[in-house]
């Protein structure tokens, strides 16, 4: 579900000004160096060098006008995610590892749509992880889904081209940049069993086909490994969204309501992309209308599947456990 970096900042899409307009904070005393507002265009941020925090900041719906004002300095990528995403668990790490490799090049804004609907709506944000850009207060969308390192590196280097060509040539200094002449300190990577090695690593270059295929091996020789069995529920989800658009998703189910699979795929998107009531509505209403024992058994067993991939204690999960259990008894 990834798509490529456009060659040129689009001239439509996601329109963002009536977001910063709504949403406007409160007048702050500006960092040093950060550009108020009515900042100039970014010809005028040619080589110019901005104080912020962290190269590294979370966003909300009512800061990003701020941090928005940042992309006539340099590239500001922005990272849509939300805590029970485990994809953005994997994804998110990465991303702020590169942007740390860019050295002040690259701004990373991190959202939490859950928190954040506005910022998720403007975006237009069907699945995530999603990842977007924005460069001299234009949007440009980079990709969907889990990214292995490389392809991260390919398309913030693709995104610094894009920004020069259109005179943002800055740079943010930060307290976590890496100092001239100086070596980051590598962060302590968390210890991966080595029986969990190969899975971990085929999520890593997108092969969600064989990281299903390696979880299952690891569940049959130790059925109760718990990070196993989550990380299996996610990467068949992956596995089933992987190469298809949600327009495509959708639009097979709009055709056939009462195709058992169409409808699947809808839920599966659904709650990739933070729908999950949405997903869990839909399936139990399949589940109750459907009298064949075949196909309510199918229901069900994605709908338990989706529990997991949510996670058993969410309170979404434990309301639609207890309607499902209502029309099964």
């Amino acid at each position: 579900m990834s798509q490529q970096m456009p060659e040129r900042i689009p001239g439509g899409g996601v329109d963002l000004s009536h977001l910063a307009s709504q949403n406007r904070a409160p007048q702050q005393p500006a960092a040093a160096g950060a550009a108020p507002a009515g900042a100039p265009s970014a010809a005028a941020h040619e080589g110019r060098v901005v104080d912020v925090p962290s190269l590294v900041m979370d966003v909300t719906d009512e800061s990003f006008e701020q941090v928005a004002q940042l992309s006539a300095v340099v590239p500001v990528v922005f990272d849509l995610w939300a805590e029970w995403c485990q994809p953005c668990k994997t994804l998110s790490p990465i991303i702020e590892q590169v942007t740390r490799e860019f050295e002040g090049r690259v701004l990373l804004a991190k959202v939490d749509v859950d928190a954040n609907p506005g910022l998720a709506q403007a975006f237009q944000a069907q699945s995530i992880p999603t990842v977007v850009a924005m460069v001299a207060g234009r949007p440009v969308p980079l990709f969907q889904g889990a990214v292995p390192v490389e392809q991260v590196r390919q398309f913030f280097a693709q995104l610094v081209q894009l920004a020069e060509q259109h005179g943002v040539v800055g740079r943010v200094n930060a307290p976590d940049a890496q100092a001239e002449g100086e070596q980051p300190e590598a962060p302590a990577e968390p210890e991966i069993p080595e029986a969990h090695r190969p899975a971990v690593d085929a999520a890593e270059r997108g092969d969600f086909v064989a990281a299903v295929r390696e979880w299952e091996a690891v569940l049959a020789k130790a059925p109760a490994d718990a990070v196993a069995r989550e990380a299996l529920v996610q990467m068949k989800l992956l596995q089933r969204l992987s190469g298809r658009t949600a327009d495509e998703i959708r639009s097979a189910a709009a055709a056939a309501p009462t195709d058992i699979a169409a409808q699947l795929g809808v839920a599966d998107l659904d709650v990739s992309g933070g729908h999950v009531e949405d997903a869990f509505l839909r399936l139990l209403e399949l589940f109750a209308a459907n009298e064949d024992p075949g196909e309510r058994g199918t229901i069900r067993e994605r709908l338990l599947e989706l529990f997991e991939v949510v996670g058993v204690a969410d309170p979404r999960v434990i309301a639609a456990r207890g309607r499902l259990a209502n029309l099964l008894y």
